[in-house]
């Protein structure tokens, strides 16, 4: 066997599902790939294992006894907390759709091959750390009144109120603020923001830009992302980086 990544062994794993067979599974898979992982089979269990101490990534089912992983999922997301995939036996694009209209990161259907659920966390992971590192730099971006402080991964108002962001939305906002009133294709977003290898479909671009859009436009009357059609997405605003 590969020895795993010795990143991989800073990095505590989630898994919340009510389905043991499934869960132990998934558990041993990622341990044997350097991950730490625990585990939770409801939202209760879950609550106790995150006040414990630090999980960098949730592994969410959808069909959970008591709070669904849906609502447990919008919870997270409020919270800013770690970063969520969703998984579950349903399968179909709507139920993609609504996770990640909620703020999950990403999403794989069961029954789900073990190699792509390690590559799936093995990116949300890898996103969060990016982020980390464009947080170490400290890079502050103004834009029609907004203030976005990488360094604090904190976005602020026109009226210095704070907005909270997943981290695909801070990831996507970053991606516009790098390449500002420029048409991007959904391609592009999807490399800029989640990296060449992402497996994202382009539907998942459009329900987290729609998310941003809105979360930005609550606070100004100004259409800051324009939708150009067959072509992209564009930032409408000059930034300014401090």
């Amino acid at each position: 066997m590969t020895a795993p990544a010795a990143a991989a062994f800073s990095s505590v794993v989630l898994v919340v599902d009510d389905d043991i067979e499934l869960r132990d599974q998934i558990a041993l898979y990622l341990t044997q790939h350097g991950y730490t992982v625990k585990v939770a089979a409801t939202a209760i269990e879950m609550d106790r294992v995150l006040a414990t101490g630090l999980v960098n990534l949730v592994l969410l089912d959808i069909m959970l006894p008591g709070e669904d992983g849906l609502s447990v999922c919008r919870r997270l997301a409020d919270a800013a907390g770690p970063p969520v995939i969703m998984i579950s036996a349903m399968g179909e694009e709507i139920d993609r759709i609504l996770g990640l209209e909620l703020g999950a990161d990403d999403y794989l259907p069961k029954p789900c091959n073990p190699r792509e659920l390690l590559a799936r966390v093995r990116a949300v992971l890898r996103r969060r750390e990016d982020g980390r590192g464009e947080a170490a730099r400290g890079r502050v971006y103004q834009f029609l009144g907004f203030k976005l402080d990488t360094g604090r991964r904190s976005l602020k108002s026109p009226a210095g109120v704070g907005i909270l962001l997943t981290g695909g939305e801070f990831a996507l906002l970053c991606a516009f603020l790098e390449q500002p009133q420029r048409i991007l294709s959904r391609n592009q977003l999807i490399e800029m923001a989640r990296g060449e290898t992402a497996d994202v479909f382009d539907r998942a671009i459009d329900v987290q830009i729609s998310r941003l859009r809105r979360k930005l436009h609550s606070c100004t009357d100004h259409d800051l992302i324009q939708t150009y059609r067959g072509s992209g997405y564009m930032l409408d605003a000059r930034v300014a980086r401090l």
